[in-house]
């Protein structure tokens, strides 16, 4: 195919989509053996390093400058976005692949992925090993093959496509794989405080082929009850801690109803389409010291979701007041205490404009490729978009394959929507960066 004189156009010149297509074909194989490797990574939180390794590599493998640095906890403390990490992120990197062009004459890019994953629960309850991949009726099963190892190895796939081709990006494309995405998204805040900024950034989250439009805030708590201990002989004596810990979470339910409410003031209109987008999780409950005694104490950690424009500070303080008037008034907690704590995310909600050129132009590459149109969806979880969109002037969406059971058992990624996925990033490269053709030296 013959170089387009204007690198913006390029994408739309006849020809174009039919050999992007078949360059995306011609790679998917090496795309899904990509996947499967870094599957086989156990990346759970600070056990990353391997498969960053891997990252490294194949990001030097494909010519691009390889920034890999760990996370200053002390540097990040005082930026907007902050989360109080979970644990300690000694020896653990993020990794950055560097692209930059000849002349710069398109929109910058950030690609983001998060190389972290969550624990696979019984590993006994997998249809085989959670990180031994394996592939049945065209989607692959394993830990993190959702969510998201199969985005990273699409924007990988895609940017590989394009080479195949014979042409490069015409603006600077940073490849981002952060760690602790899943528990505070410091590595995504890392790449922020080094100085990494574009006109647009993507994450292939594996939202379904959706547009990400906003998303809700997420907090992260910790509830440490203390009742009164006493043998079993004489209950009454007692304040049972594991009993008033679930009652404490009980009367956290009408504040969340409150804000599910469409009467509520912190509702958002991006998320009229939902009935019910903001949740309370009781995610982790430890307490008692033994069978035959009433428990001590117990604790509980809680994830609670919020509004976009919700105050973090004023989400905690409804919290605590709402914790504080149930050990006052509710005679079953009497002489019970209460201590909150805060730990991993303190995420604040965010939407994006519904004309932002990021969505449009994904809109239009989704729709060249597959012929649909993408539906834009407010989700009601959280992701590292919010750091680019918040804090570092960058319009942040995102948008991935088809996965099931993420976080759960059996999580799996439907390979055709990877391939289709590859394609519509490779395209939106096009159109959002330009091109220009490779030199050979």
């Amino acid at each position: 195919m013959a170089p387009a004189s204007d690198p913006m156009s390029l994408a739309g010149s006849p020809g174009f989509l039919p050999a992007l297509t078949q360059a995306v074909a011609d790679g998917h194989e090496a795309c899904i053996t990509l996947l499967a490797d870094l599957v086989r990574h156990p990346s759970l939180l600070g056990q990353e390093q391997s498969a960053q390794d891997l990252i490294a590599g194949v990001f030097t493998g494909l010519g691009l400058t390889v920034d890999r640095f760990s996370i200053d906890l002390d540097a990040l403390r005082s930026m907007p976005g902050f989360s109080p990490a979970v644990t300690a992120p000694d020896g653990r990197d993020n990794v950055v692949g560097i692209y930059q062009p000849r002349v710069h004459s398109g929109r910058s890019l950030i690609l983001n992925g998060h190389i972290d994953v969550v624990p696979t629960g019984p590993a006994d309850l997998w249809s085989a090993d959670p990180f031994d991949p394996v592939i049945r009726d065209g989607r692959m099963y394993g830990r993190g093959v959702g969510d998201m190892k199969a985005g990273i190895a699409a924007y990988i796939a895609a940017f590989s496509a394009l080479r195949r081709m014979g042409y490069q990006p015409a603006a600077p494309v940073f490849f981002q794989s952060v760690v602790e995405e899943e528990c505070t998204g410091n590595g995504a805040l890392a790449c922020l405080h080094r100085g990494y900024r574009a006109d647009a950034a993507v994450i292939p989250e594996p939202f379904g082929q959706t547009l990400m439009t906003a998303q809700v805030g997420v907090m992260w708590l910790q509830i440490v009850v203390t009742g009164t201990p006493a043998h079993v002989l004489d209950t009454g004596a007692g304040r049972n801690a594991i009993e008033s810990a679930y009652a404490i979470a009980g009367h956290l339910k009408p504040l969340e109803q409150a804000w599910n409410d469409r009467a509520c003031p912190h509702r958002h209109a991006a998320f009229d389409g939902h009935n019910h987008p903001i949740h309370f999780n009781l995610g982790k409950i430890e307490g008692g010291e033994w069978a035959s005694s009433v428990p001590t104490r117990c604790t509980l950690d809680m994830r609670i979701g919020f509004h976009p424009g919700q105050d973090p500070a004023a989400v905690r303080a409804a919290v605590e007041d709402t914790i504080a008037q149930a050990l006052r008034t509710d005679p079953a907690l009497n002489g019970v205490k209460a201590e909150v704590s805060y730990g991993g995310f303190q995420a604040e909600g965010f939407a994006l404009p519904e004309d932002a050129e990021v969505l449009a132009e994904l809109e239009a590459s989704h729709h060249a490729v597959t012929g649909g149109i993408p539906r834009r969806v407010a989700m009601t979880c959280t992701t590292d978009a919010r750091f680019f969109a918040l804090y570092g002037d960058t319009p942040a969406t995102c948008y991935g394959p088809h996965a099931s059971r993420i976080h759960g058992i059996d999580e799996s990624v439907d390979l055709a929507s990877v391939q289709e996925v590859t394609a519509v990033l490779a395209l939106f490269i096009a159109r959002w960066c330009g091109l220009e053709p490779i030199v050979e030296q």
